[in-house]
This record gives C-alpha cells, sequence and structure tokens, in this order.
C-alpha cells in the first residue's frame, strides 16, 4: 500500500473514531439513562412487569401533552416557566366545573355539572389565553420568555389561590368529580391479562397518542410549523423571507397553552383531588424531557419523536430510582442535575457545528 494509501486510511479510521466518540457524547445522558434501567430491571425483576411498565405508559402519557407544547417554545430559543401553574388553573377549573351534584362542598352548587366537551373547550381556551398573553410580551416587547413567563408563573399562581377559595370550597381540595368524567379521562378500557395479572390501560393514554399524532402532523406539515422552525432559526431571515413574526410568535405559545389545558384537564380527573399546589413544577419536567429529547435552546431544531423518547426516559429514571431505594426528596436535585448536562450537551453540540 502507497504512502497516500496508508494516509488515506489512516484519516478514514481517525474521522470514524471521531464520528463515533461525538455520537457517544451528544447521546450520553440517554446512555447513562438506559444503564441505570438497565441495573434496575436486573436488580428489581419487577420493574419489568406489565403493571410497571403499563405505570410508566401512563405517567409519559399524562405529561407528555406538557411537553409537547414548551417544546414549541424552545424551538423558539425561549421557555415556559408558566407551563406548570396553567396546569394547575385548568384543572382546579375543570374539576369545579365537572363534580358530581351531589359532591360534598360542591363548589359552583347552581351550576351543576357542565357537559365534558364544554369544559374542554373552556380549558383550552384558559390555557390559550395564557400562552397569547405570554407570546404577545414576548413579540411585541422583545422580553425574553423567560422573564415574561415567571411573572406570569406568579400572576396564576395568585390567581389560583383566590380561584380555590370561591363559592362552597374556601381552600379545600376540589374532588367529588362526576363518575363521566373520570371515565371519560380514565375509563374503563379492555382488561388486558398478562402472567402477573390484569392490566388496565386508561383512556388519556390513546388521548395522548392522538394529540402526538396531531401535533407531528401541525410541526410538519402545516406552514404555522414551517415558520415556526424558519422563526426558530433565524428571526431576521424569517422575516425577511414574509414569516409573522408577531403573529407566530403569539400562535407558538397560545398553542402551548392550549396543550396545557389539556393536560389540566386530564390531570384533575386523574389525581381526583386538586389543589392550588396541582402542577406544580411540571415545566421543570417538561424542559428537562424536551433538552433530552433533543429539542435545543439555540433554536430552530426539534422533532416530536425526541420528546415522546424524552418524556419516556425522565418518566424511566424516576419509576426505576425508588426501586432501589433512592430517597424521592433528590428527584429535583436529580431533575436539576439533569437539565444542566442537558444543556451543556446541547450547547456543544452547537459549538461544535459553529
Amino acid at each position: 500500500m502507497s504512502n497516500s494509501s496508508e494516509s488515506l486510511a489512516l484519516k478514514a479510521k481517525n474521522l470514524n473514531a471521531k464520528k463515533v466518540g461525538s455520537a457517544l457524547l451528544n447521546n450520553a445522558l440517554i446512555i447513562i439513562m438506559l444503564i441505570v434501567a438497565g441495573y434496575v430491571a436486573i436488580t428489581q425483576p419487577s420493574f419489568l412487569s406489565a403493571s410497571s411498565l403499563i405505570n410508566l405508559l401512563s405517567l409519559t402519557a399524562a405529561y407528555l401533552p406538557v411537553a409537547l407544547g414548551i417544546a414549541g417554545c424552545i424551538v423558539l430559543t425561549g421557555t415556559d416557566l408558566s407551563a406548570g401553574r396553567a396546569v394547575g388553573i385548568t384543572a382546579c377549573v375543570a374539576a369545579s366545573l365537572l363534580q358530581s351534584v351531589d359532591a360534598a362542598n360542591k363548589m359552583w352548587p347552581n351550576i351543576g355539572t357542565l357537559p365534558i366537551p364544554l369544559v374542554i373547550l373552556i380549558v383550552i381556551a384558559i390555557g390559550a389565553v395564557i400562552g397569547a398573553f405570554n407570546g404577545f410580551f414576548v413579540a411585541k416587547f422583545k422580553l425574553h420568555p423567560f422573564i415574561v413567563t415567571l411573572a406570569t408563573q406568579l400572576i396564576l399562581y395568585t390567581i389560583l389561590l383566590l380561584y380555590v377559595q370561591q363559592g362552597n370550597n374556601n381552600g379545600m381540595a376540589i374532588s367529588g368529580l362526576s363518575a363521566k368524567y373520570r371515565n371519560f379521562v380514565v375509563g374503563d378500557p379492555p382488561i388486558l391479562n398478562f402472567a402477573d395479572g390484569k392490566i388496565q390501560i386508561p383512556n388519556y393514554v390513546l388521548y395522548a397518542i392522538l394529540l402526538t399524532a396531531l401535533m407531528w402532523f401541525v410541526w410538519n406539515k402545516t406552514t404555522f410549523g414551517k415558520n415556526m422552525f424558519a422563526l426558530g432559526a433565524n428571526e431576521e431571515a424569517a422575516r425577511v423571507s414574509g414569516v409573522n413574526v408577531f403573529a407566530t410568535t403569539i400562535a407558538v405559545f397560545a398553542l402551548a397553552g392550549a396543550m396545557y389545558g389539556w393536560a389540566g384537564f386530564v390531570e384533575a380527573a386523574r389525581i381526583a383531588s386538586n389543589t392550588a399546589n396541582t402542577g406544580v413544577n411540571y415545566e421543570l419536567d417538561a424542559i428537562a424531557a424536551c433538552v433530552i429529547g433533543g429539542v435545543s435552546f439555540v433554536g430552530g431544531i426539534g422533532k416530536i419523536s425526541g420528546i415522546v423518547i424524552g418524556v419516556i426516559m425522565l418518566r424511566l429514571i424516576f419509576v426505576a430510582l425508588p426501586l432501589v431505594g433512592m430517597d424521592q426528596n433528590l428527584q429535583y436535585a436529580i431533575k436539576g442535575g439533569i437539565i444542566l448536562f442537558a444543556c451543556a450537551l446541547d450547547m456543544r453540540k452547537y459549538l461544535v457545528k459553529k
């Protein structure tokens, strides 16, 4: 072999090694999570039981709408710190409007139990208005989404504290939900028979699948989705290309708010007892899941499939760790570490490309 051939072969070998090393580093967080999950599966066989996997699937479906919403804000190089409180206020509104007529301490005894479709429209509208409010201040006054949504978070928490004091509730947990509401969200689906027992998959898992398909279509097959990614990648270039920056920004945040409204509707029935703390810190889980799934804070980068993977991985870790005796009080520190690590990897990718 000639010297030039040997040199080319060596360069190719080094290039392949560099690519492999870069790929491993870029996906280090997911690899670590899979190793942890593998360890738990080996040491705790119950982790792979049908009931445990259905629990993982159910938790993923419950948290996924928030991640799908906040991902659009991240694509625009922003974020949304008000997501958790938006979930909380829409959950409490949904619960208060769908209490059974004979519920003790019924919050609004004079209106009975409203139709479920009407309440869905109400909470989605509330969420969308909250999102549009955030988007307006971001687009109109060029404020950073971090500041805008932090302010909104505090405003929403105040409104929520005042709301749970209204009617006959007097600050108590809003419970006694109608059976129709519970059945609509949690449901009574066909029973699946497994070796370790009979398992039921909640209805909201199916809803999450349909919602994911809808968001994939919006992101990938509509002009709105193309404008969102163009705006996130380069605002000035998007403006020159004819993208309405003001309207697109508001629409992205409004869509995110609508997702929070749906998540609140599901959460209210899922937990069945709602307080002012419902939805607290849900935005942290959503942000972590998005970054794990490859939605970049530098803007213009993200896939629906990556978001789903990110939510699954995050839930996987928080289902697995208690099985090996991990103190649940450490979960916020773990979330913080995951966010820092994921953002560091995200910035590394950006610097390497640059």
